[in-house]
């Protein structure tokens, strides 16, 4: 039985790895539902806000303007998953190293993908406000790093050589995963683009009292967000689900799952905040959070 599982990282750290991410699948959940835990960025960045301005000194030179906090965010993690596939594909420069770099596969692939569409939306589509803790980008950035180079070495073990990438023996598994990242993608990208024109369209308005700017939210409307509060998220996740598909190992597997931990947490917020802000009739309280119908 043990042997119709998917391969994992093997040795002392393979196994060090394994406990680490079931900790993170175990965890994120909660703490994303937690104001307290929470990752404080996007609308959850309590920086430079009203209300934590009274509880909390920050300081312009302790935070980043949103905008170059989300491409800290995801910039690394696209640098990274480029350097290691050109390193990986070029025998001159892999011969010599003194570090083993792994095979391009298409998990690399599609990773380098997914990261240079959220660069893309960074720079181009998002419209962003307010302030981020220095500390949050660069902690997410990290592990978004880190998740990438465990998908470029996990899908390395068993790739074929750099010119057959995509003409392997598992061509049934590799459709399947690259056509459920493709729809998880295009999902995703989709509703961004509802949420950008969404927050284009509102307007902020300065509180002549104390100069404090407050944002004026819209429910948001269109596509899947008229049955859950995060389908953005759900298609990530399909997205993430491709992947590990493709790559057909067990530490990307559970870095899938440690992504649906955090995000249906993060959904969860979402919702509540969401309920909090916006009347009944512009946002019914039994809205999904994350899977339209289901959860």
């Amino acid at each position: 039985m043990m042997d119709s599982l998917p391969p994992m990282f093997p040795g002392r750290v393979g196994q060090m790895i394994t406990i680490l991410q079931l900790v993170v699948v175990l965890s994120s959940y909660a703490n994303e539902r937690n104001p307290e835990t929470r990752a404080q960025y996007s609308k959850f960045s309590q920086a430079g806000s009203g209300e934590s301005s009274q509880t909390k000194k920050t300081t312009p030179s302790s935070t980043w303007p949103s905008k170059l906090a989300m491409f800290v965010i995801y910039a690394p993690a696209l640098v990274a998953s480029v350097v290691l596939l050109v390193l990986g594909s070029k025998n001159d420069i892999y011969n010599e190293l003194s570090f083993s770099v792994p095979k391009p596969s298409i998990a690399a692939y599609l990773c380098a993908i997914h990261f240079a569409k959220r660069v893309a939306e960074v720079l181009f589509l998002h419209h962003y406000s307010g302030r981020t803790d220095i500390g949050t980008p660069i902690m997410i950035g990290v592990f978004y790093t880190l998740i990438t180079t465990l998908v470029a070495y996990a899908g390395g073990m068993s790739a074929p050589l750099a010119a057959d990438v995509f003409g392997g023996n598992d061509n049934a598994r590799d459709m399947i995963g690259a056509s459920v990242f493709t729809v998880g993608i295009l999902g995703n990208f989709y509703h961004h683009y509802l949420l950008a024109k969404l927050r284009s369209s509102s307007k902020q308005n300065k509180s002549a009292t104390n100069g404090i700017t407050a944002k004026t939210y819209v429910a948001p409307r269109g596509g899947l967000f008229n049955y859950c509060a995060a389908p953005h998220y759900f298609f990530e996740l399909i997205g993430w689900a491709g992947v590990a598909i493709v790559s057909n190992h067990l530490n990307v597997y559970l870095a899938f799952a440690g992504m649906t931990s955090y995000l249906a947490g993060r959904s969860v917020a979402q919702n509540d905040f969401n309920c909090t802000r916006f009347k009944e009739k512009d946002w019914p309280r039994d809205r999904k959070n994350l899977v339209p119908f289901v959860f």
